[in-house]
Parts: C-alpha cells; structure tokens; sequence
C-alpha cells in the first residue's frame, strides 16, 4: 500500500507534531515537577526469568507493510530498557491482489529507543525504526532466476525475498498489573523494500511517496515491562 503524496505530508507532520509534544513532555517531568518520582523510561521484564526468556513477550497483528495484508505473530523483546525486539510473523496475500493467493513469513527486527510514560496508563514512543526480510510464497516467485529468461541474469534479483527498512511511531496503554495482558500498542511504520531504494538511487524523478508504504499494527504484551 503506497502514501500518496498529501498524505505522506500529512504524516510527517504528525510526527512532528507528536515527537514535540513528547519531548515537551519528557522535559517538563525531569525537572521533578511530578509526585511520581520514577524515571520516564522505566520499561523492565517481570516475572520473566530462567526457562521463561524462551517464551514469547508478546503477539502482534500487522496491517500491510510488504508482507502481506494481514500479518499476525508472535516475538521477544529483550536488552536494556527493553529496546529490542525479534517478530516472527505469517501473512497472507489474498487473490483479489494478486493472480491467487499467497503466504508471507517475515522476519522483523525493531529497535524501539525511548518510551515518554506519561502518567501510569500510557506511554508513548516517539521513535522506532528497524529492518526485516519478507519471504512469499508461489511458483511465480523465485530465489534463482528461472531458465526461461533469457542471459545469465535477466532480473539480477530474487523476487521471493525482499528487505525492508522502516521507521514509526508508538504508543502503549497499561492495562491492570494482575491481568494476563499486561500492556496494547498501537503503532504505524513508514517502509521501503531494497528494490524501491535502489529504484530511487537510480531515478531522481521518484517521489518518496512512490516507494514509501504504510503499515499499522496493534502489539499485546504477554509479558509486561513494570512501570
């Protein structure tokens, strides 16, 4: 799904207006004008230890974003403040977009810097970015350029595995600490897969809007961070 190009202005503008207001925000705490004395950013695992680290953190549902139209699965997050995050995921790519309909398996890496708390039921997360590789399925799709093109390299690329680069916004609603769901996050990513890049490197008349997609997404934490 591509941005055109009033929306794509549209969006940059809110995440201007967004990452302002959370800097605001995080300037406005640290001078200790809250009760609440508790750091920011103070994402941390509980009730994950030994044998528990094997178990997923959370499960996420995807909208669009080059894997498909529809992506769900699981993933951990993990390190420092929890800004790290691996997402196994399974799309679908139904035939009413293309010739029929076709699997997605995607593997997705975030990094997800800073979380702003603002109060105790939400945070927001002004910035994340990250990488992943997309994997459809099909025979029209291929690693090794089939023999019926013709030279050694008719295509010079695989059409069944595309890299993707992203960046976005989030923001996450704490849920009550003795529940099984601890937090929900809802999230947007601006992407674009190598050969959009490398289209545009090669082609300045392309637009931004021509090879940027928009995806958004909704994350259950299993596992909550304490806050």
């Amino acid at each position: 799904m591509f941005v055109s190009g009033s929306s794509f202005k549209r969006l940059l503008l809110v995440v201007a207006g967004v990452l302002t207001v959370s800097y605001a925000a995080a300037g406005s705490r640290s001078f200790g004008d809250s009760v609440d004395s508790r750091p920011l950013d103070d994402r941390k695992h509980f009730g994950y230890d030994s044998w528990k680290r094997l178990l997923p953190t959370h499960v996420k549902v995807q909208y669009a974003g080059g894997m498909g139209v529809v992506s769900v699965g699981y993933g951990w997050d993990y390190g420092r403040k929890c800004r790290w995050e691996t997402d196994l995921l399974t799309g679908v790519l139904p035939r009413a977009y293309s010739e029929r309909t076709h699997m997605t398996f995607t593997l997705k890496q975030n990094y997800i810097p800073w979380s702003v708390r603002c109060g105790g039921c939400f945070a927001i997360e002004p910035f994340s970015c990250g990488i992943y590789m997309n994997f459809i399925s099909g025979e029209n799709y291929w690693i090794r350029e089939p023999d019926r093109y013709p030279g050694d390299q008719y295509y010079n690329f695989t059409s069944r595995l595309r890299f993707h680069l992203y960046v976005g916004q989030r923001v996450t609603f704490y849920l009550r600490s003795d529940t099984s769901l601890r937090n929900i996050t809802l999230y947007y990513e601006l992407t674009a897969n190598d050969l959009d890049i490398v289209a545009k490197c090669g082609n300045r008349t392309l637009g931004l809007d021509d090879i940027v997609y928009f995806s958004a997404g909704l994350k259950l934490q299993i596992f909550g961070t304490d806050r």
